[in-house]
């Protein structure tokens, strides 16, 4: 593995996670690959770390009771990479194609070292971002492991995702990092549909500022603009006024998602 991204204790970070992984696995290895936005573009040294793990079968007890202990090793290291780490541990044979019912995974949530089964990961998204964009940290290309996903998986799951996003908005109390979020990905929710592929929250966000109706353009922009040091606002509470046109917003891009659907 040489140098997967332009940050040296990023990389010293994934050379660790890649060699515990398959100190760990041994045998039940198959690859290890950074998605999200290092794949698709536009990471910086606020994003997370996405990855996946290929493995040949499901993960032992043992093994899970080891990669915990390495997480939580990692998670201890002097370097802020380290804290958002988030990525699953996906067999085989259910990564080849997108999976209608999204089995469960092994999976770790950014600033978590404690597993959880979940099915972030198991997703059309991932599936594309991984085939078309993935980095190998190790192991085969993504193209041998991965079908092709066609644009319509990822229109669909990208109509399923709209309105559980407006789900969200509307739950009590909303952060100055969640604000942004949900712009942004509800722009990239209406690019996904508009395209048919997977593009960055910033190149979504300066399609959707030309592409949808101007009204919203100053709080696309504002959310693209507001950017560093996301993780000290996740305990800080949004400007009321912004929060309340940012869940109008999110209103209009459900509706807008449904009429492109018709």
């Amino acid at each position: 593995m040489l140098e997967p991204t332009p940050y040296a204790d990023l990389n010293g970070v994934l050379v660790e996670l890649t060699a515990g992984v398959r100190q760990i696995l041994a045998a039940n290895f198959v690859g290890a690959y950074l998605v999200g936005s290092f794949a698709v573009g536009d990471a910086d040294v606020h994003s997370d770390v996405d990855f996946v793990v290929v493995i040949e079968t499901q993960l032992t007890k043992d093994q899970q009771s080891a990669l915990q202990a390495l997480h939580e090793r990692l998670f201890a290291l002097d370097v802020p990479w380290a804290q958002h780490l988030e990525g699953s541990y996906i067999p085989r044979d259910v990564l080849r194609s997108v999976e209608h019912e999204r089995t469960q995974l092994f999976y770790f949530d950014n600033g978590s070292t404690k597993p959880a089964w979940d099915d972030h990961c198991n997703t059309a998204v991932v599936r594309w971002s991984l085939r078309e964009h993935g980095i190998v940290l190790a192991g085969p290309d993504p193209i041998a492991l991965v079908e092709p996903v066609a644009p319509e998986a990822l229109r669909g799951e990208a109509l399923l995702a709209a309105p559980e996003y407006a789900s969200w908005s509307r739950e009590p109390g909303m952060s100055r990092w969640k604000q942004p979020y949900l712009v942004l990905s509800l722009c990239r929710v209406l690019r996904t549909i508009d395209s048919g592929r997977v593009v960055s929250k910033r190149e979504a966000g300066e399609w959707a500022i030309g592409a949808l109706d101007p009204a919203w353009a100053d709080l696309i922009q504002a959310a693209l603009d507001d950017r560093p040091d996301p993780w000290q606002r996740v305990h800080q509470a949004a400007d009321v006024e912004r929060a309340e046109r940012t869940r109008a917003f999110v209103d209009y891009a459900v509706a807008q998602a449904q009429n492109a659907a018709v």
